[in-house]
């Protein structure tokens, strides 16, 4: 049967690749077709839009960023004006008037934006801090392809009270914000426009210094008119990040070659930690390390790190866990993030043959080095390698990592990846897995206008002692969007031997087939700016005997306001046959039986209020059936930003639980107040207070960050975990890291 699916699966995607290669416009409008920009001969098998072209120049004598638009090279640049509107609409030109012009010398280049306002009053921004949130501000983002494929790039901007926002491309539209680099902006307000001056160094990105052309692509913001638009048309339902809709950026001679680029990133620590559960004492401790990043070409780049310290990267958020396996928290380490795509995007969702922050969980990293990007036009590499110490009963581990991407047609790709965890000094006595390894081939599609995308992998797990006939997972999903539908479907499979210990895979031996359908509606008038209804079947199913075991069948109705406030209206029905015992409560003490089966139902309002307000809020609240009981729940945020200088926030949830004996009635509080405060662009203070009833523990975590160079910080960092009942006091701890960037 898993043949079938897979041989299915490999039918339709190349029917899906072979039908979509060719060029298709349908997305845009006959008259706006007529209002091309500039048309220059292009090489075939571009963007949709790849006519909407902007031209740089190099510059005569120079520029000064300080927010005003008045020297020489401004003055005759070629100007990328006439936005389409993609939000709330998509069939015509922005009311917003936007101009955004380039230019660049031997070693940057640079780009200038000026923002009429339409409205009068404040121009909405949630505060100065680096990689905001786009929602939340008015703001300029740019996105570009420097090698033409579509699929990978870089992402810039500022909001309008000056704070910048950068980030790596994959997946055609996907930014990772938690990497950075050296650039610089100025951005100056005026009573009836903002402007904004950028410089990026060739230095700061990776590119194909052989091509004269990029895909790029400009986006504008506007909350007070509720206005989202882009340069090159971009249709409603994709983001204006998307490439398959960027236009070219054609440079009057090519970016120049780059030799050998060195950055030197070293960095002092130090911390005093006490754990008052265990009664040790103060223990204090300082250490170095560093970063290195060698640009070995234009397009490639080697990084090292030794003794890293990760202090400083942001608390994850804590949940209340009602799940039956093991939840998931994003990578947050700035080493792991460059190129990331050609590790941990391999398999799907809860099916990763390689996740990061499986290394360093239970001992410290002592060094590593990663190869990563492009060797010639079409081929992507990545090799990690990762060191680990020993940490009690942990040995000393090697984490080594390669994949390799190839492109195919205009979008698509091939990739394949080989993952292996290997204990080193192991000792006579030891009974674990000396090692384990992993292999994943899969086929990557998007089409040319983005309407197909779809993927189909299989991997191969290799662990001492396992049954090979149930070591591997296979999968494959396509989607098929368009403006007023969007239509998606997914097979997954896992055996029950297969073991990835260094990535994500937190259920295995399954089967599970899921479609989903989404139907919106949009009005000519009214408050509405869509409406429509969402409905899906999630079945998992035991692979050996076919035999159901989860089932969701859920029914959403959707209705997204002009005035971008959110409601929706859920409802699901449940079924699960349990295959191993669970307690409910996840306290690990009374528990639902294996072979039990429950089935029931529930029902919940969702409510986004509308985010350009000061005051935002968000809602999510419902009851119904759980396991054997009842249950009703609440969850949301509460915001408050004084701009530009930040926000206070709240987050809350609260479930009851109501279940037969032995158990009784539950209730977990999860309240998390957070305080951002930016003082300028350059100095920042964060403090985060969780309070988790179901693990009882109270946590505090306060971060100071002074910017005093480009990407060179100061941080001091507080942590404190408490029992809430008491307030005794579980561990503390306080840390101290000074880095430089010496590039």
């Amino acid at each position: 049967m898993l043949n079938k699916f897979s041989a299915c699966a490999i039918i339709l995607l190349l029917f899906i690749q072979i039908g979509t290669k060719g060029a298709d416009l349908s997305g845009i409008k006959n008259k706006e077709l007529s209002n091309l920009h500039k048309k220059d001969s292009l090489p075939s098998g571009g963007t949709v839009n790849q006519n909407y072209i902007i031209h740089a120049k190099k510059t005569t004598i120079g520029i000064k960023l300080d927010g005003i638009i008045d020297e020489a090279d401004w003055l005759s640049a070629e100007k990328a004006k006439d936005f389409f509107m993609v939000l709330p609409y998509d069939t015509g030109h922005s009311v917003a008037k936007s101009e955004v012009m380039m230019a660049y010398d031997d070693k940057a280049f640079y780009l200038a934006v000026i923002f009429h306002d339409t409205l009068p009053g404040k121009r909405p921004v949630e505060s100065l801090r680096r990689d905001f949130t786009f929602y939340n501000n008015d703001n300029f983002l740019f996105f570009i392809d420097p090698y033409n494929d579509q699929t990978t790039g870089y992402s810039f901007g500022v909001n309008a009270a000056g704070a910048i926002w950068d980030g790596t491309m994959s997946g055609g539209q996907g930014s990772n914000l938690i990497w950075d680099c050296k650039w610089e902006s100025k951005t100056k307000n005026y009573p009836d426009k903002w402007v904004s001056e950028m410089r990026i160094p060739f230095k700061s990105v990776r590119y194909n210094p052989e091509v004269d052309h990029w895909n790029i692509q400009f986006s504008r913001q506007d909350l007070k008119l509720n206005e989202k638009s882009a340069w090159a048309p971009v249709p409603r339902q994709f983001p204006t990040a998307s490439l398959a809709y960027a236009g070219q950026l054609k440079w009057g001679t090519p970016p120049p070659k780059t030799g050998l680029k060195l950055s030197l990133i070293p960095y002092i620590f130090g911390s005093a930690t006490r754990n008052f559960e265990k009664n040790d004492k103060t223990l204090f401790h300082k250490d170095f390390g560093f970063d290195a990043k060698l640009g070995l070409s234009s397009s490639l780049n080697l990084d090292l790190t030794y003794n890293p310290d990760f202090s400083q990267a942001e608390v994850d958020d804590q949940v209340t866990n009602l799940e039956r396996f093991e939840l998931y928290f994003p990578e947050k380490r700035q080493f792991f993030l460059e190129n990331s795509d050609l590790f941990s995007n391999f398999g799907a969702t809860n099916i990763r043959p390689f996740f990061s922050r499986r290394i360093g969980l239970d001992a410290p990293v002592n060094a590593g080095v990663r190869l990563s990007g492009k060797i010639g036009q079409d081929l992507r590499i990545g090799i990690m390698d990762m060191q680990t110490g020993s940490e009690g009963d942990f040995l000393s581990r090697n984490f080594f990592v390669a994949s390799v991407q190839k492109k195919i047609f205009s979008r698509s790709n091939i990739a394949a990846i080989f993952v292996n965890k290997q204990q080193l000094n192991i000792p006579s006595d030891w009974t674990g897995n000396n090692y384990n390894r992993v292999a994943g081939l899969e086929y990557n599609i998007a089409s040319r206008n983005n309407f197909w995308t779809g993927k189909l992998f299989t991997q191969k797990s290799f662990t001492p002692k396992a049954i090979a006939s149930e070591e591997y997972s296979q999968g494959f999903n396509v989607a098929y969007s368009r403006k007023s539908y969007l239509l998606e479907f997914t097979q997954l499979y896992v055996g029950k031997d297969f073991n990835a210990e260094t990535g994500y895979v937190p259920r295995r031996d399954f089967l599970r087939l899921s479609p989903r359908v989404t139907v919106k509606f949009y009005p000519k008038n009214g408050l509405l700016e869509y409406h429509g209804f969402l409905t899906e079947i999630d079945n998992t199913y035991k692979p050996d005997n076919r035999q159901l075991t989860d089932r969701k069948i859920g029914l959403n109705y959707i209705l997204q306001f002009k005035s971008r406030a959110h409601l929706e209206l859920k409802s699901a029905l449940w079924y699960v046959l349990l295959r191993q015992d669970f307690d409910p409560i996840n306290k690990g003490t009374k528990l639902l039986h294996t072979g039990s089966d429950y089935k029931w139902s529930d029902i919940s309002l969702l409510f986004n209020s509308d985010n350009r307000k000061m005051f935002k809020y968000d809602l999510h609240a419902g009851f119904g059936g759980y396991f054997n009981g009842k249950r009703w729940f609440m969850s949301g945020t509460l915001n408050y930003r004084f701009q530009p200088y930040g926000y206070i926030s709240l987050i809350y949830s609260y479930n009851n639980l109501s279940l037969p004996a032995p158990w009784q009635r539950t209730g977990f509080w999860l309240v998390g107040p957070k305080l951002d405060v930016t003082f300028t662009d350059k100095l920042f203070f964060t403090t985060y207070v969780q309070y988790n009833e179901q693990s009882d523990n109270l946590n505090i975590n306060a971060r100071f960050q002074w910017r005093y160079k480009p990407v060179s910080d100061f941080f001091l960092v507080y942590s404190d975990n408490y029992f809430p009942g008491s307030m005794n006091v579980k561990n503390r701890a306080l840390v101290l890291k000074l880095s430089y960037w010496f590039n």
